[in-house]
Parts: structure tokens; C-alpha cells; sequence
């Protein structure tokens, strides 16, 4: 488990529809809860975050609910919009309070700064301070497409990962993947595509496996040739009962050997949410996660900042300069026109054009320099980073 003095790892997780993720979400919770109670110095109940407009119901209590902030039905209502619709204007109307949000997390999640000495209230600071989750949980509507493709699912995970290390648990349904190979294909086809679009860490969770064992789809994914063996028998299955076509198997052939090398890098568990076996490897696969985030994310993600940072201030400089310039221009037009007052000449008129224009110039410069940096928010901050 992570210590009390480092933040909490945020836990997003994500999968199809069917796939058993919110009934996953509420095993790791109940899980984690057990664990509190158990060994109370060591570990805490995790923080609850419901990224879900559209659901009635949910197996476990949620400390943050966008369906608190966010009404799916007057949205779908309002806007005339379909159910994929009304998803995707919930999450982006919760995306605006984006700021007290973070703000809510942070204060209840990360450890203080600067700790106070233990003093006459010895007793309250050590619960006050293992107190503080060491879990963050997201569930995610079940439309994955509506999260991860969208600016608002983009938005909530920058922001998430600005401040915590964040993991996504990608859940799979196991049964149905392993029917067939262009089944478990086109999983892992939509894995490496998530992968690289939200550039997180990624655990793969194969789900139910009290129904069907996760092992010959971690085969498939390290051993080439039992895939190719599988493909090749379903390809005389095919032939025999004349069904499908060749070209099918060919991609599937050439799929498995692109993506042999992103199977490399890929943390597999399998769980199951009904019976709970597996959840003590998903977590230790979290804290490995968690210590990759640390090393390779994090730098790549701080670069990125930087960059939006200083794409801004290059964007802020130009603005500034093209203003002055037009000033510049005025100016001049003013004197061609002759509307300078003659008596204005002299030293006091070379004072104030010797000092006092560069003077209000430079004034110019830097209010509208400071008027940038402390306007904009922390959610264009987050829209910056999102685009990058």
C-alpha cells in the first residue's frame, strides 16, 4: 500500500458496456473498505468519484456525483438530444466545475504540505493524517467512446493527472473476447488505441473470470503461435461449413504480429467482480502502475505543460506587440494630420515623449502581461494541456 505521505493514485476505470465495470468498481471499493476496517493504521476507504449521468443506480456510495450536479434527462430534454447525446452535454456541463472539483479532491486527498506538530492534540493529528485516502475510484459511463474521445473525458483526466498518479483499468469481458480471435482483435486493437490517446498507464482487467479463466487470452497475448494455432483452426472451421472469408484471418494475422510488442508493455490481471479473487493482484499491478507513472508520465506530461506554457506567453507577447504597434500608428497618423498642439514643443514636450511614452508604453506592457497570467483559470490551464 502507499504511504501516507504520497498522494493517492487515481484508479479510471473504463470499459465497454456489458463488460462488468460498475460491478467491478463496487468490489475493489467494498475491498478497500474491508481493508480499512481490518487494518485501520494502514490503510483507508478510497475517495468516489461517479463519472456516470446516466445510470439509476450504483452498488457503492460515491463521495462526488456528477448526477448531483447534472440532470441526464432535463439535458436530454433541453437540448433534444439522444441518449449518447445527453451523455456527452452532461459530462461537458460537469466538465465547467472542473476547478472545484480538483479543488475538493485535493483538500481531501493529498497530504498536508507543511504537517503540524503534535502537540496538546496528538490524539487527532495521526487520524487526521491516515485518514486520507489512498485510493482515488472513478467509474466512467459505460458509452467508452463518449469519455475518452471527448473533450470533456480529456479535460477530467489532465486534470486528474496534473495533481495525482493516475492509472486507467481498462475492464474486459472475458468470456466474450476469448469466443473468437477477431473478438479478443478487436479489444486489443481498442486498448492500444486508448492507450495512446490518453497517454496513461493502462492495466488490463479481465473480467469474469469465475465464468470463463483469463488464461487463454494471456496466452494469446504472449505466446504468437498459440494465437496463429487459434486462428488457424478457425479458419478450417470455416472452410468446412463455407462461412466468413480469407482476408479476415489474413488481417488478424498481421494485427497479432503489430501488436505483439504492445502486449510487452501491458500489466494483465484477471478478476472476479462476483467472486473478488484477483483484486489483491490488480492492486499490487496499481502500485506498479503507480511507480511507472512516477518515471516515465509524469516528465513526458510536466514537458507538455511546459510547452502549452510557453506557447501561451509566445501567443501573450505577439498580442502585446501588435497592440503597441497599432498605438504606434495612431500616433503617427495623429501628428500627419496636424494634430499636434505647437505649444506643447519644448522641453517639457521632449519629456514627455522622452519619458513619459516609454514610460506609459512599458506600463502598458507589463499590466497587460500580468492581466494574462492571472486571468486565465485553472480550466483553460486543462484545455491547454487536454490539446497538447
Amino acid at each position: 500500500m502507499a504511504s501516507p505521505t504520497k498522494p493517492p493514485v487515481a484508479v479510471v476505470c473504463i470499459g465497454m458496456a456489458g463488460s462488468g465495470k460498475t460491478t467491478f468498481m463496487q468490489r475493489i471499493n467494498s475491498h478497500l473498505h474491508t481493508l480499512a476496517v481490518e487494518s485501520p493504521t494502514t490503510h483507508t476507504p478510497p475517495y468516489v468519484l461517479n463519472l456516470d449521468p446516466a445510470v439509476r443506480s450504483v452498488p457503492f456510495e460515491s463521495n462526488i456525483d456528477i448526477r448531483d450536479s447534472v440532470n441526464y434527462k432535463e439535458v436530454m430534454k433541453q437540448y433534444n438530444l439522444g441518449p449518447n447525446g445527453g451523455i456527452l452535454t452532461s459530462l461537458n456541463l460537469f466538465s465547467t466545475k472542473i476547478d472545484q472539483i480538483m479543488a475538493i479532491l485535493e483538500k481531501r486527498c493529498l497530504p498536508s504540505a507543511t504537517p503540524t506538530p503534535t502537540t496538546t492534540s496528538s490524539s487527532s493529528q495521526p487520524a487526521e493524517t491516515t485518514s486520507r485516502p489512498q485510493h482515488i475510484l472513478i467509474d466512467t459511463p459505460g458509452q467508452i467512446e463518449v469519455f475518452v474521445w471527448s473533450a470533456s473525458g480529456s479535460i477530467l483526466l489532465s486534470s486528474l493527472a496534473s495533481s495525482f498518479p493516475t492509472v486507467l483499468a481498462y475492464v474486459i469481458d472475458t468470456p466474450r473476447t476469448t469466443a473468437n480471435t477477431s473478438t479478443f482483435m478487436s479489444n486489443m486493437l481498442y486498448a492500444v488505441s486508448i492507450l495512446y490517446k490518453i497517454k496513461l498507464p493502462m492495466i488490463l482487467v479481465f473480467n469474469k473470470t469465475d465464468v470463463k479463466d483469463e488464461s487463454e487470452a494471456v496466452e494469446w497475448m504472449r505466446d504468437f503461435e498459440s494465437f496463429q494455432a487459434a486462428l488457424r483452426k478457425e479458419e478450417e472451421d470455416q472452410m468446412a461449413g463455407q462461412e466468413g472469408s480469407g482476408y479476415m484471418n489474413s488481417l488478424l494475422n498481421s494485427m497479432s504480429l503489430v501488436l505483439e510488442e504492445f502486449y510487452n508493455h501491458l500489466s494483465v490481471v484477471g478478476v472476479s467482480s462476483m467472486t473478488g479473487n484477483g483484486v489483491d493482484d490488480f492492486f499490487a499491478a496499481v502500485e506498479e502502475k503507480r511507480e511507472e507513472f512516477e518515471r516515465d508520465y509524469r516528465p513526458e506530461m510536466e514537458k507538455r505543460v511546459r510547452e502549452a506554457e510557453k506557447q501561451k506567453q509566445e501567443i501573450r507577447d505577439r498580442e502585446v506587440q501588435r497592440m503597441m504597434k497599432d498605438m504606434g500608428a495612431d500616433e503617427a497618423e495623429d501628428e500627419a494630420s496636424g494634430m499636434v498642439d505647437p505649444d506643447d514643443e519644448g522641453e517639457e514636450a521632449e519629456e514627455i515623449d522622452g519619458d513619459g511614452d516609454s514610460g506609459l508604453n512599458e506600463r502598458y506592457r507589463q499590466a497587460l502581461r500580468g492581466q494574462g497570467n492571472d486571468g486565465i483559470g485553472r480550466v483553460a490551464d486543462h484545455i491547454m494541456r487536454s490539446q497538447r
